[in-house]
């Protein structure tokens, strides 16, 4: 269940192997959140921990997404990234990241000077940096549809406009979704932003529980889109669990700025107004999320300060771009992140998919996601064939 881009590459790949699939959402269209409102990079696999699942089902599902975007006429532009160090300190972590990009087979990395930095961006600052020319950029909303056009040429189903407001496992699974019950012989839940309470509703209570964190961004006028050339990306700062911002272009030729990551008071509060206090309270009761707060509320404080301060955040840019002006920029769409968080505060890093009986429960499926969609895909149907513990 979930029309956004895991959900519906699981519903594509088991419709291709003959299954019978149904997806169910409540919106009332595909890829209304994280898959819709991502910031449309196709990520390399630079930054991921040799080994995990993210670095291991982001390189492979690159070349699944390129090649299924090619067979659908989707946009998919490998424009590529680079990620600049502004001192030496971060020099050295960038060496880091070198590393990892390497043992996780990423093509085409090179180091570059400040002289080759300026080559490839012009406009941009720094003592170094690294270049992926593979990294791209996708049209996932058109990636969506096309997926959701596989399932139902299959023989699927794509319900939308259909919460799910129940859940009864047993040897099959009974879901209320709408006015309807359906009983299915499994059930994946990719749930997005909702992931932890849908779990909870089909009997897998564990954590870990999800914290939304809204990313506000603002986008360059069209006459100063040329101020970078292709993705710009700082260097994560280990002391702060989010990337940072950087400029990203689009597909549509526009060129975002972001994001910044402030708590949303909604699991869905794309504008600073949308406040659920259910929800908002749910997030400060529960002991991981107090725990995230306390550990990194300075960080916090800043990011806050610098989402009401449009000065404050075009000089975050300038620090990369030191052309950027406040009148080269204007507000533009926000999205949410579902960001899972531990009992003991910890941000779940990796993707993590867990599963009680014939229920497979995506937890956490944070960026690159959208890149990994239909190896996430693979891996899942790997588990739905798994035999249960005794």
């Amino acid at each position: 269940m979930g029309a956004g881009l895991v959900g519906l590459a699981i519903g594509q790949a088991l419709a291709r192997r003959g299954a019978e699939v149904t997806v169910f959402d409540k919106e009332p269209d595909l890829a209304r959140h994280q898959s819709g409102h991502n910031s449309g990079v196709v990520h390399a696999g630079l930054y991921y921990p040799p080994g995990s699942l993210k670095a291991t089902l982001c390189r492979r599902g690159v070349g699944l997404l390129k090649d299924f975007c090619a067979e659908h006429g989707v946009a998919y532009r490998e424009i590529g990234k680079v990620v600049v160090a502004r001192d030496e300190v971060e020099r050295e972590r960038l060496r880091g990241i070198e590393s990892r990009a390497l043992h996780n087979g990423v093509p085409g990395v090179r180091w570059l000077d400040a002289a080759a930095l300026r080559e490839i961006e012009p406009g941009v600052a720094g003592v170094a940096a690294l270049h992926s020319p593979t990294t791209a950029i996708a049209d996932y909303p058109a990636v969506a549809r096309a997926l959701a056009g596989e399932i139902r040429a299959c023989g699927g189903r794509v319900l939308l406009g259909a919460p799910v407001t129940a859940i009864r496992p047993g040897a099959t699974v009974t879901v209320r979704a709408g006015e309807s019950e359906h009983r299915l012989d499994q059930l994946v839940v990719c749930a997005g932003l909702q992931s932890d309470l849908v779990a909870r509703m089909a009997g897998d209570g564990a954590d870990p529980v999800i914290v939304p964190f809204r990313g506000e961004y603002y986008r360059l006028l069209p006459e100063r889109a040329g101020l970078v050339r292709g993705l710009v990306y700082p260097v994560p700062d280990p002391a702060y669990p989010f990337l940072g911002v950087h400029f990203t272009p689009r597909v549509d030729g526009s060129v975002d700025i972001g994001p910044n990551a402030v708590l949303a008071t909604a699991r869905e509060g794309y504008r600073r107004r949308d406040v659920v206090p259910a929800e908002l309270a749910a997030v400060l009761r529960s002991p991981g999320a107090r725990r995230l707060f306390r550990k990194h509320w300075r960080a916090g404080v800043f990011e806050l300060h610098g989402s009401f301060s449009k000065r404050t955040y075009v000089a975050r840019a300038r620090e990369y771009v030191p052309a950027l002006r406040p009148a080269d920029v204007v507000s533009a769409a926000a999205g949410v992140r579902a960001q899972a968080v531990d009992p003991d505060g910890s941000l779940v890093d990796d993707f993590r998919i867990s599963r009680l009986g014939p229920v497979v429960a995506v937890r956490n499926a944070p960026s690159p996601a959208a890149t990994s969609c239909l190896a996430i895909a693979e891996h899942v149907l790997d588990r739905l064939t798994e035999q249960p513990a005794a």
